[in-house]
């Protein structure tokens, strides 16, 4: 059985090390992070918008491979009660026509935002509904919207898909109840990034925008790692339970083997022996070992042979002391009464071989064979039926 544990053991720690590694890939892999710079490197492909698609005339946009710069100036209000500035990442197709982009996966998204002076800016998400959006036309779009903070030294802002507003001239312009905030986000548009009434006016300003990045998490990793872990772990629980019986099996057939010796010895010893002293003691043991009140004092006193003179005959003759031999031939009888007898409880079992306490006796039982006397007389059923 030793053998199978260490098998065993080995088995359950590559498990474990397979569980670790595919645990890791998949918890790393559900981790959505899609960076939207540069835009010819992006994922999603996009461009600035053209002048026929109202190209924000109040902002100089400058595009580099790491950034997105807009330079401005607002004027006063009064004089440009309505003016702002912004830069529009409009999503394209391979071929380069306006496309909508899903992006249901992702929670937020992550950017650094410089500008002079410092102050508050608007991210704006178009994305079509199919009850009041018409192709082509943004404004039928709802445009949920969110802020941010940037200043000279850069801010690193994460900002929460989910928790965005739909502005209130979007619902007068379309006469809808302005408490319907519901936006999807799985067809697209653009990404805006603009000016806010907060922002100054009158003055030379700039905005830049860099380490732009989509993030979220992809919860079918994680799923499917919960399958993987499941699966594995039960498959391996089945492994064990069936690998555990043959191999208890077969190690009771070994034992079983090595103790048929020891019966035929206990049934030599019915025979006459030369030294008479020690074919008293062995004789006497042989014959009464089924006798619950058999202990060393009643063979001294029945054989006539002295306490030391025994010890060395049982240890010269099987290398057992007194109770172990006892034991032994009591346990071994046992073992093959259970292995014959469907008929027999576990309790007149472990009487007839001299067991007045049966919790005792299957306490010794399961420390000889590994298990108890129900399992060894399943097992040996077992074996019977598939020998």
């Amino acid at each position: 059985m030793q053998k199978f544990y260490k098998r065993a053991l080995v088995a359950l720690l590559l498990l474990l090390l397979v569980d670790a590694l595919v645990t890791a890939v998949c918890i790393d892999q559900s981790y959505l992070r899609t960076s939207l710079l540069p835009a010819n490197a992006a994922p999603f492909p996009w461009r600035l918008p053209l002048a026929s698609e109202g190209r924000n005339r109040q902002a100089r946009v400058d595009l580099g491979n790491d950034r997105l710069r807009f330079d401005f100036r607002l004027a006063s209000l009064g004089a440009g009660e309505g003016e702002y500035a912004s830069a529009d990442l409009h999503f394209i197709d391979r071929n380069g026509a306006p496309a909508l982009i899903d992006l249901s996966r992702y929670s937020a998204v992550e950017l650094v935002a410089k500008c002079s002076p410092a102050n508050a800016l608007t991210m704006v998400i178009p994305t079509f509904d199919e009850q009041f959006s018409r192709r082509g036309e943004l404004l039928t779009y709802p445009s949920p919207q969110t802020f941010f903070a940037c200043n000279e030294q850069g801010v690193r802002n994460k900002l929460n898909l989910a928790h965005m507003n739909i502005p209130q001239w979007w619902f007068d312009m379309l006469k809808q109840d302005i408490s319907h905030q519901m936006y999807k986000l799985e067809r697209v548009a653009k990404i805006g990034f603009g000016t806010s009434s907060q922002s100054p006016r009158n003055v030379d300003s700039y905005v830049e925008i860099s380490e732009l990045s989509l993030n979220g998490r992809d919860y079918r990793y994680i799923a499917g790692l919960v399958v993987f872990l499941v699966v594995g772990g039960v498959a391996f629980g089945v492994w064990f339970f069936f690998a555990h019986a043959r191999a208890l099996l077969a190690s009771l057939n070994t034992q079983l083997k090595q103790d048929l010796p020891l019966m035929a010895y206990r049934q030599l010893t019915l025979e006459p022996y030369r030294d008479k002293e020690k074919a008293a003691v062995l004789r006497f043991i042989a014959s009464n070992y089924a006798n619950a009140e058999l202990d060393l004092e009643t063979v001294v006193a029945e054989t006539a042979v002295n306490r030391k003179k025994v010890n060395e005959v049982l240890k010269a003759e099987l290398g057992m002391t007194f109770s172990a031999y006892l034991n032994k031939l009591r346990l071994t009888e046992a073992a093959r009464l259970l292995a014959d007898s469907n008929t027999a409880t576990v309790a007149e079992i472990a009487y007839s071989v001299g067991y007045a306490n049966v919790s005792y006796f299957n306490k010794l039982f399961k420390d000889e064979y590994g298990c108890t006397p129900k399992a060894f007389r399943s097992l040996a059923l077992q074996s019977a039926e598939a020998g």
